[in-house]
């Protein structure tokens, strides 16, 4: 005679349930705005300083950018702290791949914006934002290796995984270290332009779902960035290229918003904030009437990050953001 296995025993449910502790459900998704915040400041540095106006705004916004991007990282840290681990598992997923490294970057802005202040401070956190990015480099190939073929193709926002370094090169400059800046440039040109030929051909065979459109917007991070810093190295040829090229991923972004963001508002359209402080910055460091269209974009900029920076922290603070983009829990 046989006897039925005993169904399995579940624990009854907590009551009241158990909660999640504090920080441990940090979205990377978080760090493109705060990017964005701090990219807007040094336009606004930029811009007060080529319209001969008080600094006083900007170092206002800088204050505020490196204040919000400091408790990120630190709530972050926290959440690293409970569980290392969860970095492998929150890469897994595409915005917290560009989320962390987005992190790294917001402390290379983060030590632009100190220069003037602390310049030596602003040299660690330059070198502990390289480190942290190519640690965080490194563990995105990490993690791609065990995703399925479809899960790696390329896509915008390894723009900022790997080509991310270059946004240390402004602050180099400003440093006085223009040998770092210059191996930035030719370690950083040529995957983007890999990265570029590579997303221009999948956009050519194939229409991206809609609500990974925005992520487009990141092209224009590196064309901004590489203006920038070619001009700070004199290599007017560069600049110009670059430039240009900015201008033409500008004018196509513009023409296809709608079709950018038919698919509505998410933590995506972080992506919208460091590009578009991006190209204003390299526009204001031209002069001339790129100098005003770089104006009318700075302007633009103060409208729309700071509203998207507070949409989607709102939805951090009301425990959303993390359900929203699948972020792990430590």
């Amino acid at each position: 005679m046989t006897t039925e296995p005993r169904p399995k025993r579940y624990p009854p449910p907590e009551f009241p349930p158990r909660r999640t502790p504090a920080f441990a459900t940090t979205p990377p998704a978080i760090f493109p705005v705060l990017l964005g915040l701090c990219g807007l400041a040094i336009g606004l540095r930029a811009g007060m300083s080529w319209l001969n106006l008080p600094t006083a705004p900007s170092d206002l916004a800088a204050g505020v950018a490196v204040a919000l991007w400091t408790f990120g990282v630190l709530a972050y840290g926290l959440k690293l702290r409970r569980r290392p681990g969860v970095i492998l598992e929150d890469m897994k997923v595409l915005p917290s791949r560009a989320g962390l490294a987005a992190a790294s970057m917001g402390g290379m802005t983060s030590a632009a914006l100190l220069v003037p202040y602390a310049a030596r401070l602003a040299m660690v956190l330059l070198l502990a934002s390289l480190l942290a990015h190519g640690v965080l480099a490194l563990l995105t190939l990490r993690v791609l290796a065990t995703l399925p073929a479809e899960a790696r193709a390329v896509n915008p926002g390894m723009h900022l995984n790997f080509v991310g370094f270059i946004v240390a090169a402004p602050a180099a400059l400003a440093l006085g270290q223009g040998g770092l800046a210059q191996a930035l440039f030719w370690i950083t040109l040529p995957l983007a332009v890999a990265i570029w030929s590579l997303s221009g051909r999948q956009l050519w065979q194939r229409i991206p779902p809609a609500p990974l459109r925005p992520m487009l917007v990141i092209h224009l991070a590196p064309a901004a960035l590489f203006s920038i810093v070619a001009t700070g190295l004199d290599m007017g040829g560069f600049a110009m290229v670059f430039q240009v090229a900015m201008v033409l991923i500008l004018v196509a972004l513009g023409a296809g918003l709608r079709w950018i963001t038919a698919a509505g508002f998410s933590a995506l359209w972080g992506a919208f904030t460091f590009p578009l402080t991006a190209a204003a910055t390299a526009l204001l460091g031209q002069g001339g009437l790129l100098a005003w269209a770089g104006i009318a974009l700075l302007a633009a900029a103060v409208l729309v990050v700071p509203a998207l920076a507070f949409k989607v922290l709102k939805l951090w603070a009301g425990g959303q953001l993390a359900t929203k983009t699948n972020a792990a829990v430590a």
